[in-house]
């Protein structure tokens, strides 16, 4: 923390304002894919690297933002009387928005100066814009004294995420951001928002992030088809079944029911029904501590993924597999949108060296360029780590 207050003042110049400093994690969803946007439930772990800011008051109504993993850009200065979308702004967009969103009837009294900094791997898809979005939230709740509850500022922060810039997310990020707990997963409902956490502290485990590091080009489009054709399924389906989203039918309805559906939406409500029963099962299993069986739906999970939703791709399936055949694995599928991105893994801890040598060796030997491999814990939520004069 001393060497990011001493980047805040080396950027914004030393001053006697108090300084106050604030973080959010990163995510990363064990089980559960594809399917908060269809009222599923989701599994989701925050990390212990995310995004921090740290911010003082200013005198005028300047809202200076600058990032250290985006040293070329420097300074972003606009003016809290206009907060408004603009391409120029390029990643203040996101705190930018925050802003907007949170602006009080009668705006704000004051500007800020604000350093990020986050140590979340870039392009993993591990909720890095749902992370600065909540490490912004929490900020201004602070500093300007709102008193929004975490639920307010998750549900802000998603409002900015398809309003603001654009992207139709589900809650499931900025949810886990918000809620994350240290040690534990959490259970959400993404229809009802009802949650529990449980254990997720691996004594004998560690989490593996495996980066495919490929450019991913077609998510957006193909994440927007898939919620299309999702859409388009529900409305057939409704016509026969009280359901207000796919993720409430029974596999035993869906059996009972699929003739109503295209070829193309069989294979996707399939997986959004049996990765919703898959996600719900795990919190069982998980409780009575059987980490193995665990490990079996994960791998479920992935041949869902790529078979009925078909969002991996071969880069993702070229970690899975290499990963399934690794000595030490426990569990293993691709997390996020798909078609690049990352794989989470659960290994032993005495074959994690071996794992990441040799499941990157086969990766390089299969795409042609290496992998990235990250070991993660589980942390806390999104919140003020200190306040100290300067």
């Amino acid at each position: 923390m001393e060497e990011r207050t001493a980047q805040f003042i080396e950027i914004f110049g030393e001053s006697r304002e108090q300084l106050r400093s604030f973080f959010a994690p990163g995510r990363v969803n064990m089980i559960g894919e594809h399917i908060d946007y269809n009222g599923g439930h989701v599994l989701p772990v925050a990390l212990e690297i995310g995004t921090y800011a740290i911010t003082r008051k200013r005198s005028d109504k300047k809202l200076k933002l600058y990032s250290s993993n985006f040293p070329d850009i420097g300074i972003i200065e606009t003016n809290l009387e206009d907060l408004s979308f603009k391409k120029d702004q390029d990643w203040a967009n996101f705190p930018i928005g925050v802003f907007k969103y949170m602006e009080a009837e009668n705006g704000y009294e004051h500007g800020l100066d604000i350093f990020f900094e986050g140590n979340i791997p870039n392009g993993a898809g591990l909720s890095s814009s749902a992370s600065i979005e909540l490490v912004t939230a929490v900020l201004v709740n602070e500093i300007y004294q709102f008193g929004a509850s975490m639920l307010d500022l998750v549900k802000l922060s998603q409002n900015v995420e398809n309003q603001f810039i654009g992207v139709n997310c589900g809650i499931m990020d900025q949810f886990a951001v918000g809620f994350g707990k240290q040690g534990n997963a959490i259970l959400l409902d993404c229809e009802t928002l009802e949650y529990r956490y449980t254990p997720f502290e691996l004594t004998d485990s560690a989490i593996v992030i495996a980066n495919t590091n490929k450019k991913r080009g077609l998510a957006d489009s193909a994440y927007n088809e898939r919620r299309s054709t999702c859409e388009a399924a529900l409305e057939k389906l409704q016509q026969e079944l009280p359901i207000s989203n796919l993720a409430d039918m029974s596999p035993e309805q869906f059996e009972e029911h699929k003739g109503l559906l295209s070829e193309e939406e069989v294979k996707r409500v399939r997986h959004v029904v049996t990765e919703n029963h898959r996600t719900v099962k795990a919190i069982e299993i998980l409780e009575q501590g059987n980490l193995d069986a665990f490990g079996e739906l994960m791998k479920a999970s992935h041949l869902s993924l790529r078979d009925d939703y078909e969002v991996s791709g071969k880069e993702l399936d070229a970690l899975a597999e290499a990963a399934w055949d690794q000595e030490g694995t426990v569990g293993a599928r691709m997390t996020g949108a798909g078609f690049g991105g990352c794989t989470v893994n659960i290994v032993k801890n005495e074959h994690v060296d071996a794992f990441i040598e040799q499941v990157g060796k086969k990766y390089k030997d299969k795409i042609g360029y290496e992998a990235t491999f990250y070991i993660v814990n589980a942390g806390g939520g999104a919140r003020e780590i200190t306040a100290s004069k300067e």
